[in-house]
């Protein structure tokens, strides 16, 4: 049955949580369970094991299973919060792809994280601002306090209208700090359309690594180059 499989697959996680051989094709298998029919409320024994090499293995799982880790996105906040980068990384995905309109302090908690120190997080929050549903931001944005990250997510919420503001983003692109500029790649990404990649061309000449990258992955998907 999946339920034992299950249990026997997180069981030999917790028992080796160093040795990468033995947890990585159980993590696969444990997966495949997930997506059998495994309660993803088990995982709250990895999530809970007090080990923090556990931790990345029970986050990604959480990533991989869109929609279906729904009932643990209350463990999300100390994911969040985790000082392990991939941990952070990863529960921004399940934010994305598991918060609804109720859930608007996690929400604004990755919003929060456009301020990590890691280049990789900051990617990933840019990711989450240019996938992220309008009512998911508007969720965030009245969880936000009042400043700056308020500010631009509701100005973000404003460009999916039918006056988008063009020569705004350009603005925030070329004369923001460096979280402005976040917010309005994310608007250029969403605003832009095969054809019309002027946008986009701007925000890869910032400063930003992550923001360059972002953009010209973008690029290369609207223009069908296949060697991103």
């Amino acid at each position: 049955m999946p339920t034992q499989a299950g249990e026997e697959l997180i069981d030999r996680i917790l028992a080796h949580p160093g040795d990468g051989d033995l947890v990585g094709p159980a993590a696969n298998d444990l997966l495949s369970e997930l997506y059998a029919g495994f309660p993803v409320e088990n995982l709250t024994r990895l999530l809970h094991s007090g080990d923090d090499r556990i931790l990345p293995t029970a986050t990604w799982l959480l990533s991989e299973i869109p929609g279906m880790a729904a009932p643990l996105i209350g463990e999300v906040p100390a994911l969040l919060a985790s000082p392990i980068r991939g941990v952070r990384y990863d529960a921004i995905e399940v934010v994305l792809e598991n918060a609804g309109e109720r859930d608007g302090p996690v929400i604004a908690q990755v919003i929060g994280l456009s301020h990590d120190p890691e280049s990789a997080v900051r990617w990933k929050v840019l990711e989450f601002l240019t996938e992220a549903s309008i009512e998911q931001l508007q969720a965030g944005a009245a969880s936000l306090p009042p400043g700056q990250l308020k500010e631009l997510t509701e100005w973000l919420i404003l460009q999916d209208g039918e006056d988008p503001d063009l020569p705004g983003v350009v603005i925030r692109l070329e004369e923001g700090d460096p979280v402005t500029r976040m917010f309005a790649t994310a608007a250029a990404a969403s605003l832009s359309s095969e054809g019309d990649v002027n946008l986009l061309m701007h925000a890869v000449m910032v400063e930003e690594e992550e923001i360059r990258a972002f953009a010209q992955e973008r690029l290369s998907e609207l223009r069908g180059d296949d060697s991103a």
